[in-house]
Parts: C-alpha cells; structure tokens; sequence
C-alpha cells in the first residue's frame, strides 16, 4: 500500500485500535488458481508475537484453509471510516477554484503467515471469545453458553481456527492532511452538517489531524 508521509497512521499501537475498532477483515491468500479474498471478523491479540496475533475461522466447506502453505504469506485488511469530500466544502472553491474531489479513509493492512488450526477446544475459546468482545457494547450481551450445548457442539464441528501471526503491519489515515488549513476546515464543517454517523466520524477523525499537525510544529 502506497502511503505518503502525509497519511501514515503513526505507531503499532493506532493500527491496533484501527483492527478493533473494525474487526471484519478482507483476507487475500495465494490459492490453487490463484488470489482467493474471504471476509472474516479477526480477534486481535496484541500480547502475542511482536506486532499481535490474528485468529478467526471460516466454514469446514471453505476450501482456503487447506489451501494454506507453511511459506506463504497472507494479507488481512481492515477498512476503518471513510467518506467522500466534495470541493464545495472548501472556501479555496470560492476564492481560487483550484480544488477536486476526494475521498477520506483509515485502513491497516497485516501481513503474515496464516495457519489452520482444526481443534474442537481451540475454536470454542475463540468463539467464546470473539463473542465477548462483538456483545461487549450492547446492554445486555448474548453468551455463546446461551444457546443449547449440542446446538454449539454441531457448529464448531463445521468450522476450522486461522491463526495468523502478524510480521508486517501499516496503517494509513487519509483525513485531509495534505488539504490548506481553511479547507480542512471546510471539509469538518460540511461532514458534521451531513449529520450522519459515519460522516460525524469522519469529522473527527479530520478535526484530530489537523490537532496532531498543529502539536507537532
């Protein structure tokens, strides 16, 4: 991924937030017939391995996980918040013209050898697990011990653990940083009166980078 020094998301530990924050990830391995792309929600583990562990599962039927070799590496991705920018959002549209479209984003991409792990007692943690951190927000948090023991049983049975330990790990923020400052400012404003969640996020995420700027001169 191309990143200039304008968008770099600063640090491991960003890139961690990033993952939790959005854990369904776009996982792309060389396969049989080539490239094969799954969407799995990963469970982060930033304790494991010097820049975190994910794990996750797919579907027994999946043919990726036995696909899967020893040497060759994967590439999870992790979409965060983004949005598009219109120019008529900048004053720089009024006063000089000189401005196009564009579109705001924040994404990790980890890179790392995935295994398959085909363990009845290893998939009930992780799901166990996986399902805490997903119901952690919601008032009253649903519990895989919940559902009927034989019922968990059978649906373990038809998945199988990937494990991948992360070696490579980027993340870019595009929040118009490369923007003039009245602009960037335009570009909070118009977002915030868009009023929709995914454009308030933006905003902020806009907001901050011009705090960072103005803390780093």
């Amino acid at each position: 991924m191309y990143i200039s020094k304008h968008h770099e998301l600063p640090g491991t530990a960003a890139a961690h937030a990033l993952i939790q924050a959005h854990p369904l990830g776009a996982w792309v391995v060389p396969g049989d017939d080539g490239l094969v792309a799954n969407h799995v929600p990963f469970l982060l583990d930033p304790s494991r391995g010097r820049l975190g562990t994910l794990q996750g599962h797919v579907a027994r039927a999946n043919p990726v996980w036995r696909q899967l070799r020893a040497s060759t590496p994967s590439l999870v991705m992790f979409q965060g918040q983004e949005a598009y920018i219109t120019p008529r959002w900048y004053p720089g549209k009024r006063t000089h013209g000189k401005v196009v479209p564009t579109w705001n984003y924040a994404v990790a991409h980890a890179r790392g050898v995935a295994r398959a792990i085909d363990d009845e007692d290893w998939l009930r943690d992780l799901l166990a697990r996986l399902t805490t951190a997903s119901e952690a927000s919601r008032p009253m948090p649903w519990a895989v011990a919940d559902a009927p023991s034989e019922f968990i049983d059978k649906l373990v049975r038809a998945v199988v653990g990937i494990e991948i330990p992360i070696d490579g790990l980027v993340g870019k923020l595009k929040a118009s940083q490369d923007e003039d400052l009245q602009d960037r400012w335009g570009t909070v404003e118009g977002l915030a009166a868009e009023g929709t969640d995914n454009a308030r996020a933006m905003a902020t995420l806009v907001r901050n980078a011009i705090d960072v700027q103005k803390g780093s001169q």
